[in-house]
């Protein structure tokens, strides 16, 4: 398996918190976030991850140079930001033949990573090409909300002003190396992952219920939740 984490973005909604530093290096329980889903990674058998950047990317890179598994890690600038989609896209080579985690880096969980990979094991054989992380949230404005029935997906509302449910996007996916190769041809020039790609899997992806703390990391007020 490899992976890819997204943490290119500028973190506005932290305001004061992401002036000198990437969203990705603010701190959680003594280590910063990219971190912890570094050591995730490795622990479930990853072999290799890729991170892209932007916003501070020579912070970024400056950090991973110190990280005891920055052989295992590949950076990639954007010198404009590709979207979530587009990034997948653009670093398809790097995907090839492998299972991907695709994950956004600001989100901090508990969850065990190798418990959901088995769980993308099992639901992959029953065709669901797709398994996803999903939590509870009452926060529907500012979160992807998922109708799931017997731990199929059905239908995503992304932030919406009426309240759908509180079965929320985790935004932490596991990708089969298949449905990679379908994906870049028929979608390689998408930007958004949520609106442009997965919503076209409806009723193939798998959502693994997160009983354990998740948190999006978009607020100050998020931040501190967690910290």
């Amino acid at each position: 398996m490899k992976a890819i984490i997204l943490a290119a973005g500028y973190g506005k909604r932290l305001k004061s918190l992401t002036l000198k530093k990437p969203k990705c290096l603010l701190k959680i329980k003594g280590k910063p976030i990219i971190d912890l889903w570094i050591e995730k990674l490795i622990r479930v058998g990853v072999s290799e991850i890729l991170i892209n950047t932007h916003y501070k990317s020579k912070i970024v890179k400056a950090h991973i140079s110190k990280s005891m598994y920055r052989s295992k890690i590949k950076l990639t600038y954007e010198k404009k930001l590709l979207g979530s989609a587009g990034t997948l896209m653009k670093n398809i080579n790097f995907c090839e033949n492998h299972d991907i985690f695709l994950i956004h880096a600001d989100n901090y969980t508990q969850e065990s990573l190798r418990k959901f990979h088995n769980f993308f094991l099992k639901m992959k054989k029953k065709k669901c090409l797709i398994s996803l992380i999903s939590f509870k949230s009452n926060d529907h404005k500012q979160k992807g909300i998922l109708k799931i029935k017997n731990g199929i997906v059905y239908e995503i509302y992304e932030k919406e002003k009426v309240s759908h449910g509180t079965d929320a996007n985790g935004a932490v996916y596991l990708i089969g190396k298949e449905t990679l190769s379908e994906m870049f041809k028929k979608y390689k020039n998408k930007k958004d992952f949520i609106k442009e790609i997965l919503i076209q899997y409806l009723s193939k992806i798998s959502a693994y219920k997160s009983n354990k703390i998740f948190q999006d990391i978009g607020s100050i007020r998020d931040y501190i939740s967690v910290r």
